[in-house]
């Protein structure tokens, strides 16, 4: 199950194996003392002792509802995983020979994916014999990069792996957000009395 691997993650009560700790909680006084004594409290106040920090000398116990003190964890963990930034990589594939009006159209592609923060990653494809025109793959990825220089900056520059050569560009910071809808202007009252 999935709570298992957090539940076996914090020592709790007799789990604990150093005679002294540093109890701390809620009304509770920070303190150094034995062990036995943290159980006690914790008993009387009908709560866990839990292992916070094992590491620190004498390891640091907080006085909790064990299932209060894994709720907490897993709701902290959501609020960080939510703060962060998801950045998607987009793959935009070319030929050697890509013409003009495929070139165009998914160039108005890779702005759109720049202009809503994911980054792009740009690989020419060389089949069989094409291989003969990576000079032309690779001038291909930088006019695609210099097309694209006001909506976001190359990260890495074409590298030819196997058949593919490919190159990744990353949105710039101004270039992110999206402008938002202008608010639509409400109807007059001769423009609702036409109506049926």
């Amino acid at each position: 199950m999935k709570g298992d691997n957090q539940k076996d993650q914090y020592r709790i009560n007799e789990q604990i194996r150093s005679r002294e700790v540093r109890i701390v909680g809620e009304g509770i006084e920070s303190r150094v003392v034995p062990l036995e004594i943290a159980l006690r409290i914790a008993e009387g106040r009908d709560e866990d002792v839990v292992e916070i920090s094992p590491t620190a000398n004498p390891p640091v116990c907080r006085i909790i509802d064990y299932s209060k003190f894994l709720y907490q964890q897993k709701k902290k963990a959501k609020e960080q995983k939510a703060k962060q930034a998801r950045i998607d990589v987009k793959e935009i594939r070319f030929g050697p020979q890509t013409d003009d009006h495929d070139y165009n159209f998914k160039l108005k592609h890779a702005k759109g994916f720049l202009q809503d923060g994911d980054k792009v990653k740009a690989y020419v494809f060389f089949r069989g014999r094409s291989i003969l025109y990576k000079e032309q793959g690779e001038t291909l990825l930088m006019r695609f990069a210099q097309d694209l220089d006001e909506f976001g900056s190359v990260s890495q520059m074409p590298i030819l792996e196997g058949k593919r050569m490919t190159m990744f560009i990353s949105p710039k910071k101004g270039a992110g957000k999206k402008p938002a809808p202008a608010p639509k202007p409400a109807k007059s009252e001769k423009e609702e009395d036409k109506q049926p």
